[in-house]
């Protein structure tokens, strides 16, 4: 060993400890019990475990467990346990030692968190299941018991995403997309919203970073305008709040890079339409011997007398929390300048809870406080326990149902005795019935909400009594999942519809045999898949479904298909066998295995016309963000990056993920719809069509317009070669004055 390999093992060292100390200081300086002890042979055990291994950036692997415990311990919270199990997390996966070593040398507690954080292989899925997803489930059985599994996962992730970098292109991509689909959405499930902004804003830098940068661009042209704007917002705030006698701390936050591109993206909307991009929190501790809850609400009141407020935008989150935990008091107000700002308003425990979640919320309930959102918690977990012991047999399908409702925004709904219900929006009469019990989900038949009888996909609203109506006749539809919202309704809903699906499977089985004895032909796999074959279905079980259900009733078409594919299939394999072994050769030569996966492909002129499939799900075209999946029928397809079906495919199937550029010349043509809204005038449509086609040569393929009340919207589709061309589009259509609205339909 030379000099500088020495010189860089001790400085190496010297980072090490020098890290581990921060974080013993950290944690000195918090109010947990001080375990120092315990933490030091959990740090020194890790250390010794993960030497002379290096992460992706080159730096000693230790440094990324140690940064993991100092997240858990100063952004999350959490003490001694958390932190040593955050030490330790990858210990069982990366090297020899076992779980139970981990038990007998610092006890079960902290053992059956590292379990849970493990990565397991296999499982209840199948041969053709998702890894990621059955991880995912392993995860979510582990938190059902010790939330503090998911707390040192999404501390794991946000350290993960801080250093994604160093990574190929193909694994931040599926990286990024698992963070958006499942982290950042269980982040803000469990109240940690400043995590849940930045794990999105990382993932969103990593998949879009030409997006990420623009907007971080103009956020920071417009920062001195706002910094006047907040200024003059705030300062007779602080005159009033001054002469009330508050303790306070009153901060400007300007809205994330993901937030405000989202919203472009779901109103069609330019960055400088957004309006609500700053917001004013002031964040205050009570006066002695007066309630927070009435403390937020004199603070608005006294900034009514400065301001006038919206009336429609006022948000009660003090009486009635967020299922998160959430408590604050949101008021948006006009400023002198003709701004809507809005304002929050909430004390020093208030705000702990909302950057800490529920960390926070345990601390105070051990302190003896009130905590009134641990029953939605509990809820929730509950919920989540309720789909794993009924797990869906796709990956895909799992995932989506776990997801659904964390982001979701609640509404309070009343009993016919007046219990209160609290449940996310857009929820459905449905929704409610399963929430409260699955029998009453299975045989609901319709709810009475404010004594007027309406049907089951009926959408409930804030302040809406419900009295669910039921039938024992009744039996659980499959199109009850297009209108249920909740993942409780949809897991009870998928386990109602598979109990009916064996039953008709029995069935049909049953008729299936009575055929092939009556007709004295063989149950072979070869017959039975003949059959399912003829009739177009995918499977067996959809045969036997079919038949079970009186769809399909076994003839003697059916006896003559399998007799004479019979002798077909004979004579096919005598004329075809040496066909068919180059084929299967050629086949097992052309595997994902063979393609360079950590280099992004290239998608050219000639290549799209054959070896790649473009999604018709989101319509890619060249110039926009996009990747590649590698299906199972051994097809790459093009998605959008920010397309739902290829977020559902980062989070299950990383593995098939590939980097995508494009390297087009205009020669390849591609239909874009664009969507157009305007005032109506004379000779408006005119225009339109004659940039479109005598200006721009662009050929239209459809129109579609409406107009009501002097305002038209519509769509137009047309080919283009690129988001050039669309973009060039949109800014020619822009200078008819009539036109208020010219986008992209994604």
């Amino acid at each position: 060993m030379n000099t500088n390999d020495e010189k860089r093992i001790l400085d190496e060292e010297a980072e090490i400890t020098t890290a581990f100390q921060e974080l013993l200081d950290i944690y000195l300086a918090s109010q947990h019990r001080k375990k120092v002890e315990l933490i030091t042979k959990a740090f020194n055990f890790a250390r010794q475990a993960h030497r002379g291994v290096r992460r992706h950036s080159g730096e000693p692997y230790i440094m990324h467990p140690l940064a993991v415990a100092r997240i858990v311990c100063e952004e999350i919270g959490l003490g001694s346990t958390s932190i040593c199990a955050a030490l330790l997390h990858d210990v069982v996966e990366d090297t020899d030692y076992t779980v139970e070593d981990i038990q007998n040398l610092f006890g079960e507690k902290i053992a059956n968190i590292v379990d849970g954080l493990t990565k397991i292989a296999g499982g209840v899925f199948g041969m053709q299941a998702s890894e990621q997803a059955e991880n995912f489930k392993k995860l979510l059985l582990t938190m059902s018991e010790d939330i503090r599994v998911i707390l040192i996962k999404i501390a794991d992730r946000l350290h993960n995403m801080r250093t994604l970098e160093f990574m190929p292109v193909n694994k931040q991509y599926k990286i990024a997309g698992e963070t958006l689909y499942i982290y950042a959405p269980i982040a803000y499930r469990l109240g940690l919203s400043k995590i849940k902004t930045e794990l999105e804003n990382l993932s969103f830098r990593y998949e879009h970073p030409e997006e990420y940068a623009k907007i971080e661009k103009k956020i920071e042209k417009t920062r001195q305008e706002r910094d006047i704007l907040y200024n003059e917002f705030t300062s007779p705030i602080c005159s009033s709040l001054d002469r009330m006698g508050y303790k306070y701390r009153i901060m400007g936050r300007v809205k994330s890079p993901y937030s405000i591109w989202n919203k472009m993206q779901k109103k069609h909307i330019a960055f400088e339409d957004i309006y609500d991009i700053l917001a004013v929190r002031i964040v205050f501790t009570p006066r002695d011997g007066e309630d927070e809850n009435d403390e937020c609400f004199k603070i608005y009141i006294a900034l009514t007398k400065i301001y006038d407020a919206h009336p429609d935008r006022l948000r009660d989150w003090v009486n009635k929390p967020r299922a998160n935990g959430y408590r604050a008091l949101h008021a948006t107000f006009m400023s002198k300048r003709g701004n809507w700002i809005e304002v929050q308003i909430r004390s020093e425990r208030m705000n702990e809870v909302a950057e800490q979640g529920i960390a926070a919320h345990w601390k105070y309930k051990d302190q003896g406080d009130d905590v009134s959102n641990d029953g939605q918690l509990d809820n929730w977990l509950h919920t989540i326990k309720e789909i794993l012991d009924d797990p869906q047999p796709n990956a895909l399908d799992f995932l989506d149902t776990i997801k659904l409702n964390l982001y979701a925004t609640e509404i309070f709904v009343f009993t016919p005795k007046g219990e209160i219900k609290t449940m996310p929006q857009n929820c459905t009469a449905l929704d409610l019935a399963y929430s409260i019990h699955t029998f009453l989900g299975n045989h609901c038949i319709g709810a009475k909400v404010n004594h007027k009888l309406v049907p089951l996909n009926h959408i409930l609203q804030s302040g809406d009594q419900v009295e669910i109506l039921t039938s024992n006749s009744q039996h659980v539809e499959e199109s009850w999942l297009k209108f249920a919202t909740t993942a409780k309704a949809h897991a009870k809903i998928q386990a109602a519809l598979r109990r009916q699906q064996r039953i008709l499977q029995r069935e049909g089985e049953e008729k299936l045999n009575e055929f092939l004895q009556k007709e004295e032909l063989p149950n072979t796999i070869g017959n039975i898949e003949k059959l399912w074959q003829k009739h177009k279905l995918k499977n067996k079980d959809e045969l036997l479904t079919a038949i079970g259900n009186g769809t399909i009733v076994l003839g003697s078409d059916d006896k003559d298909t399998i007799l004479g594919n019979k002798r077909l299939k004979l004579s096919s394999l005598f004329f075809f066998g040496n066909k068919d072994k180059k084929d299967e050769k050629e086949s097992q030569t052309a595997t994902f295995e063979n393609i360079d996966r950590k280099q992004p492909i290239n998608l050219t002129d000639d290549n799209l016309k054959g070896n790649y499939k473009i999604a018709e799900c989101c319509h890619p075209i060249p110039g926009d963000d996009v990747l590649g999946y590698y299906d199972e029928e051994q097809h790459i397809v093009i998605h959008k990056r920010k397309c739902p079906v290829a977020d559902i495919l980062k989070s299950s199937h990383g593995d098939r993920i590939l980097a995508a550029n494009w390297d087009t010349h205009k020669t390849l043509y591609f239909q874009v719809p664009i969507f157009i809204k305007g005032i109506d005038s004379i000779g408006v449509l005119n225009e339109i069509t004659t940039i479109i086609y005598r200006q721009l040569n662009v050929s239209m393929q459809k129109l579609h317009i409406e107009s009501k009340d002097g305002i038209f919207e519509g769509t137009i589709w047309m080919n283009v070669h690129d988001v050039d061309d669309v973009r060039n589009i949109c800014d020619n259509l822009k200078k008819i004055k009539s036109l208020q609205t010219i986008t992209r339909i994604d």
